[in-house]
């Protein structure tokens, strides 16, 4: 089959500075960026140190020692990316440049009312402003996302994520001690991918759950999207599954009239070693039993993913595309709907028929 599945690279890469430098910069940005031939020309962070050892590692040849300094010596056409804690973004943005490109690590913010100050301070400084949703642009998605366009599944009537790992938090030390932890750190991966196949829900339920043992403010959730009554569109979470790997799942699943992919996300089992990536698909023919195949594709979602964010990004900044994916007026609904999730959460489902009577 002919997929389509690899990002599209500016014709002219911009030049990058890097605001943060914690664990997802060296993990995932530095290493998306070298693959694709992007130039990172500075970096600075609150803590000069970690600036310095990975601009050592990457050969980034300029640390600053403040946001202002940054901006103050970097290119006029520079693509800042930024990787701090949300509560500072509002903050960094009013510092950068009117009018440049900005890519915004996930989450848009803590809380929603912070969403629309970030949407406030990017309209009024006119930023061609994107969040680093990158899991729209894992292989397997994108794969996925050209055999839907192409018909070859025919009308999709159920999407599920369904992720059963132990995942280890304390890798993770600033977020892990989050109010909102699952659905605002792990699980909006999911809302926004969601989002980017069908589009926003009429409304949605959810609940999300502390395992009795640990201090985590929540670590599994159930969120269920209303698309009316023929499109079915959940996430399962489980990350406590502590009882070694031959349960755990890590799967996107899509289903069809004419057929059904599933994709497994390797990097979320055995975390942050990960494990192999599996992209399968069933396409059925007439009078014949549909047979599951597999499909070959490069790259993983860290780093491949975050290649597609900033290239979409520096080719919509430089007019190659009209089309932004993960611009901030899209992913303020993405936003919407993760807050919605955590009303829905602790205002609870319908009380059973019968139990009011009885209390």
């Amino acid at each position: 089959m002919d997929i389509n599945y690899k990002p599209t690279l500016p014709d002219n890469p911009l030049p990058i500075v890097i605001i943060g430098a914690g664990g997802i910069v060296g993990d995932a940005h530095l290493p998306a960026y070298k693959k694709a031939g992007f130039k990172v020309v500075g970096i600075t962070n609150r803590t000069r140190s970690k600036a310095e050892k990975l601009a050592a590692e990457w050969g980034i040849p300029h640390v600053y020692d403040t946001v202002a300094d940054a901006v103050a010596h970097a290119p006029a056409d520079a693509v800042y990316d930024i990787t701090i804690m949300p509560e500072k973004f509002v903050e960094t943005l009013e510092q950068l440049p009117d009018g440049c490109a900005v890519l915004i690590q996930k989450p848009m913010g803590d809380y929603y009312w912070q969403s629309k100050e970030i949407l406030e301070v990017c309209r009024r400084k006119k930023l061609a402003a994107a969040i680093n949703c990158q899991l729209r642009f894992a292989p397997y998605v994108s794969a996925a996302r050209n055999m839907i366009e192409q018909g070859l599944i025919g009308e999709v009537y159920d999407m599920e994520v369904r992720v059963t790992v132990e995942t280890p938090w304390e890798l993770f030390p600033h977020v892990m001690i989050h109010p909102r932890l699952e659905i605002q750190y792990h699980s909006i991966h999911y809302i926004d991918l969601i989002r980017s196949f069908f589009g926003d829900p009429r409304s949605v339920l959810a609940k999300t759950l502390k395992h009795p043992g640990k201090s985590l403010s929540s670590s599994r959730s159930t969120i269920l999207f209303d698309y009316g009554d023929t499109l079915h569109a959940v996430i399962n979470t489980n990350h406590d599954h502590s009882f070694g790997p031959d349960q755990q799942e890590s799967f996107i699943k899509w289903e069809g009239t004419k057929g059904a992919i599933k994709a497994k996300m390797g990097l979320l089992m055995d975390y942050p070693q990960g494990v192999p990536d599996h992209f399968q698909y069933c396409l059925q023919e007439r009078g014949k039993k549909c047979k599951w195949q597999t499909l070959e594709l490069e790259g993983s979602w860290f780093p491949d993913a975050f290649i597609g964010t900033m290239s979409s990004l520096m080719r919509y900044q430089q007019g190659e595309t009209k089309e932004l994916p993960t611009s901030v007026e899209d992913v303020i609904r993405t936003m919407a709907v993760v807050e919605s999730a955590y009303k829905s959460s602790d205002t609870g489902g319908v009380v059973v028929a019968g139990q009011l009577e009885s209390e």
